[in-house]
């Protein structure tokens, strides 16, 4: 029996199929007995209304005949109950219903049997207001400080506050920038209304201002409205919550601080009158609803909080004092007095579970028996042990989380560049204008160590570049097992990469006894493609537009060492200046200083420099790596070319402009198109042949401009 666990004391199932939502739970003295015990009243959105007052002989009985009081069909959904002072010249109570459409107000009267069958209880309908608008939910209080009745507040699904004093129509007032509705309170100590709307912000609205603005009853709907036909309503104060509400509350208790609660989505927010937040709670956990009710410690609020994990948490301010663990998911919580009962916790869930529970436990009167004292044997206890530590380290292996070592890989995926350029290109479809477009071949072997299930293959690298195939799906692998692919790689966009690397990414599925299916895996590795696969050896420029300093702490390093595959070993004078000749048609030049630690990278065009830079420096790396030389840096201590970069996006930005202009061009010219030919397609189907009135030219130079708008709009690889 556990501690924390809502001790069931009375409970019942509505109906059949029935749903209920936050405003369906009311608890009160609504047959006016002045016993001081509440009855609880329950509607549903079958229309259903029932009241109760149960009688459980032990805790946990179910509900016996005579707990039902009440039960009739309204015919409408019942939105909301509430019980309050709501018939003029008496303040006994009364229930008020709300409909979709409609407002009734009811009197609950009890006669006393004579028989074995109990009191008989009957409705009578006071009073009922048709509604203009559809009903979202409602609020009660004494409005404007009146003494000795409530007047009833209803917000429509529209952002309509509809007034009602009692049996009579009072006035509509809608709220400013209104989207949905959301919970609605009335606050007596301030006479104002608070709500929270869609821009997630608790907003209050006094009700003399409401009072005084303009009527929603009579807005005119057009364009000859005055906006000086009454004053604008204007709201108290704003608190932006940066979430949506479930719930507001107001609770005033004697030694306790008036306090407005907020239930949001994540938060639960105290307030005091002004708006300002006394304190806020951060929720780990998605709430449902929520009850404040008084504490027996002076000047703090305790709080029952419902969430979807059918947990009911009391806090006391924001300490968590008790939680405790329910048979279904609360919509709406309640704590009434039952029975002489006093703080009986009542909990309505959304499909009419209804329950009355209390915390804490019952006292057990089980009592274990005594165990006969044995020998211990500590051997068996310690072979016991070692299995299961064996077992709990099998069990919380962290193979599956963290990065395995190469040699502990399910399934290994390496890639090997082949370092000279294809014989013959496979280049597919390639847009470069140069005279061959190269290609070189990447060999990608898969070697599996365990069953690997459906393992697919996709190979990326950086557009412009291009692959001659890039998905490869294979058979199940066997355990020790592998496959190989072979594919191209070659430039087929005008245009140099940004880089020139790849990647390959294998996926597949291992298979457990817990899962046959497999476990989902991933494997990959990543390849480096060749310089010559974009540019080739060309004669060194002197002059160029844009240069580059690399400093080093090495002395320079000859060409013929590190760039063998662009430098004739013949000619010397390639030691230190290097030409590099791209396949789109630009050309860069590297030099290696003879004097100074220095290299030197220049060209034409500002984006032709990382490549030759980043490919300088990865090879003076390799090189000195090979060499034992651990302190090798490089260093660039010239002003960032800042100002040809901004040329670069200004030039790209208008670029874009020309784009957007010649596509606008193109859509005018297609209508007039469209037009001509109208006009021409009437003409031939006159009976009477009229002169075209040179429509013919017209259409003629109207298809050229289309034609060649329609070129210019084209990207570069569908022209």
């Amino acid at each position: 029996m556990s501690l924390f666990k809502a001790r069931d004391w009375w409970s019942t199932i509505l109906g059949e199929k029935e749903e209920f939502d936050q405003g369906c739970l009311c608890v009160a003295d609504v047959d006016n007995s002045g016993s001081g015990q509440d009855k609880i009243i329950v509607g549903s959105y079958m229309g259903y209304l029932r009241i109760f007052n149960p009688h459980p002989v032990k805790p946990g009985d179910g509900v016996q005949p005579e707990d039902l009081l009440l039960e009739v069909q309204l015919r409408e959904p019942i939105l909301q109950v509430e019980v309050g002072k709501f018939v003029s010249g008496t303040e006994g109570l009364h229930l008020a219903v709300l409909h979709c459409r409609k407002l009734c107000v009811y009197a609950v009267s009890g006669t006393l049997g004579n028989v074995e069958h109990g009191n008989q209880y009957q409705i009578k309908l006071m009073y009922e207001h048709n509604l203009q608008r559809t009903a979202c939910n409602m609020t009660y209080g004494p409005f404007g400080g009146v003494k000795g009745r409530d007047l009833i507040c209803i917000q429509s699904m529209d952002g309509m506050l509809m007034l009602f004093e009692q049996e009579s129509y009072a006035f509509g007032r809608f709220l400013p920038g209104f989207l949905l509705p959301g919970p609605l309170t009335y606050n007596s100590r301030t006479d104002s209304f608070i709500t929270v709307s869609s821009c997630r912000q608790v907003e209050s609205y006094k009700y003399q201002v409401l009072a005084f603005a303009t009527d929603a009853d009579e807005r005119q709907e057009s364009e000859q409205q005055k906006l000086s036909s009454g004053k604008r309503l204007a709201v108290d104060w704003v608190l932006n919550i940066g979430e949506q509400a479930l719930d507001i509350c107001v609770v005033s208790f004697n030694q306790a601080v008036s306090s407005v609660f907020v239930l949001g989505e994540r938060n639960f927010f105290c307030l005091k009158d002004n708006g300002q937040i006394r304190f806020m709670k951060k929720l780990d956990y998605s709430p449902s609803c929520f009850i404040p009710y008084c504490s027996v410690k002076e000047g703090t609020i305790n709080t029952l909080i419902g969430n979807h994990g059918k947990m009911l948490n009391v806090y006391q301010d924001v300490t968590l004092k008790w939680a405790t663990q329910l048979p279904h998911i609360p919509v709406s919580v309640k704590v009434a007095n039952l029975q002489d009962l006093k703080g009986v916790i009542v909990t309505l869930s959304d499909n009419g579970h209804l329950q009355c529970s209390y915390l804490g436990t019952d006292p057990s009167l089980f009592q274990a028996p005594r165990v006969d004292s044995r020998e211990i044997n500590y051997e068996e206890f310690n072979a016991e042990m070692k299995e299961l530590q064996k077992i709990i380290k099998e069990a919380t292996k962290t193979q599956d989380i963290l990065p395995k070592s190469e040699k502990h890989r399910d399934l290994i995926v390496t890639a090997e560049v082949s370092p000279d350029l294809d014989a013959e290109s496979q280049a597919i479809d390639s847009e470069v204008k140069a005279e061959a477009v190269p290609s070189v071949t990447v060999k990608i072997t898969i070697q599996s160590r365990v069953t690997a299930q459906k393992p697919n293959l996709a190979v990326c690298v950086q557009a412009p570049l291009a692959v001659t195939c890039d998905q490869f799906v294979f058979d199940d692998l066997e355990p020790d097992s592998s496959e190989t692919v072979v594919l191209s790689v070659f430039l087929k966009e005008n245009c140099s990469p940004s880089e020139l690397e790849g990647n390959c990414v294998v996926s597949y599925s291992t298979p457990t006894e817990l899962n046959p299916e497999g476990i989902p895996k991933v494997a990959q590795c990543n390849f480096r493609l060749p310089l010559r696969l974009i540019c080739f050896p060309a004669q060194s420029s002197k002059a160029a537009n844009h240069k580059l300093t690399i400093d080093t702490n090495k002395p320079p390093i000859s060409f013929l060492t590190i760039f063998p595959d662009f430098v004739d070993p013949s000619e010397d004078d390639q030691a230190n200046v290097l030409g590099f000749q791209f396949l789109t048609g630009s050309k860069t030049t590297l030099l290696a200083s003879k004097t100074s630690q220095r290299y030197r990278i220049q060209s034409d065009q500002l984006e032709d420099l990382w490549l030759i830079t980043k490919e300088l420096m990865l090879r003076l790396e390799e090189h000195f790596k090979k060499q034992n030389c651990k302190d090798f840096a490089c260093t660039f201590s010239g002003s960032i070319p800042l100002q040809e970069y901004f040329e670069l996006i200004d030039r790209h930005f208008e670029l874009r402009l020309n784009a957007e202009k010649f596509q606008e061009l193109l859509s005018e010219r297609a209508v007039q198109f469209r037009a001509i030919e109208r006009r021409l397609l009437t003409r031939f189907k006159d009976k009477t042949p009229a002169p075209l009135q040179h429509l013919d030219t017209l259409l003629e130079g109207t298809f050229r401009e289309v034609s060649l708008l329609a070129f210019v709009t084209l990207p570069p690889g569908f022209r």
